[in-house]
């Protein structure tokens, strides 16, 4: 057998053998096409990879900083980052005391996440609470949620946290205490309403049919199905109180010096700000990324488990 039939022989086997079809996205199952249309999701993949390289940076900070962020030095103040002709010690600079500018900026990482983290957790369980008991319920409950609302609406997150930190002190707990009680009223509006809708469907009305308890009711069939909002509003609140902190500690009424904050930094570097513009370009831009990243990680956590999309 020559050369040529061997050769047409094989390309006719490759031919005639079956192609692996790929699955059409609406056979799959739910959690399936979620997971698809996350991977398609661009906005999702870019604020979840920024956000994995600051919380990656934030934990391993020891082994990044190369330098404590407390310590200073007199003879090494306001040195040039690396870009503007700086040495490698302080990759970053240093600030006006001599501290190594990467190291408060990845211990910084910390203390923004850390806010974000608990004041968006603390509002979250005030929230979803009065909110679902709202929804739930209905009638006088609701009116005195409303009015909570609208009591919490009236008042000015800004100027009330200012007043509160002037009284009280620019410690980090009450900071955190302070964002955690102020920013819980987007959660109620949302859980109230998610909550009316999702009691009127059948599988509730069975549920009490049954005999179910109050609480499981509440837990096992109401909380799973506006858990997705939930998430929601967690990732914008907690952009918010990161922001709100990093305001707070620029008018010097936030995290208290030496602690490494971002919006501390922002604040101690104004004053060269015509001279060495760096000093707060450096922080603002992290910040800046932080911010955005939580958002459109939100945004498209919103867009992946929205009800048009599951089908």
């Amino acid at each position: 057998m020559s050369e040529t039939s061997i050769t047409s022989a094989s390309t006719e086997k490759k031919a005639s053998a079956p192609k692996k079809q790929k699955t059409p996205v609406h056979q799959l199952s739910p959690r399936a096409k979620m997971l698809h249309r996350a991977l398609r999701h661009k906005g999702l993949l870019f604020g979840l990879f920024v956000m994995a390289i600051i919380v990656i940076v934030a934990l391993f900070a020891p082994l990044l900083a190369g330098h404590d962020p407390y310590s200073q030095s007199l003879l090494a103040r306001m040195k040039p980052p690396v870009f503007l002709g700086g040495t490698w010690e302080h990759p970053l600079g240093t600030d006006a005391l001599g501290r190594d500018y990467l190291a408060r900026l990845v211990y910084g990482a910390r203390i923004s996440l850390l806010i974000g983290l608990i004041a968006a957790t603390i509002s979250a369980c005030i929230g979803t609470f009065m909110g679902v008991l709202a929804g739930y319920f209905g009638g006088r409950i609701d009116l005195i949620v409303t009015f909570f609302i609208n009591v919490r609406l009236a008042m000015p997150v800004v100027l009330v946290a200012l007043a509160v930190v002037a009284l009280f002190g620019g410690s980090l707990l009450v900071v955190v205490s302070v964002l955690g009680l102020l920013l819980w009223d987007r959660f109620a509006v949302v859980m109230r309403a998610a909550t009316m809708q999702v009691r009127k469907l059948e599988y509730v009305a069975a549920a009490q049919v049954l005999g179910a308890s109050l609480p499981r009711v509440l837990i096992k069939d109401i909380l799973p199905n506006v858990m997705n909002h939930l998430i929601v509003i967690f990732t914008l609140e907690m952009a918010h109180a990161i922001i709100l902190e990093a305001a707070l500690s620029f008018l010097g009424l936030g995290v208290q010096p030496p602690t490494p904050s971002w919006g501390l930094m922002i604040s101690e570097g104004k004053e060269m700000l015509l001279f060495e513009s760096w000093l707060i370009t450096i922080p603002g831009i992290a910040l800046f990324f932080l911010v955005l990243s939580i958002n459109m990680l939100g945004d498209g956590i919103r867009d992946v488990t929205a009800p048009e999309g599951r089908n």
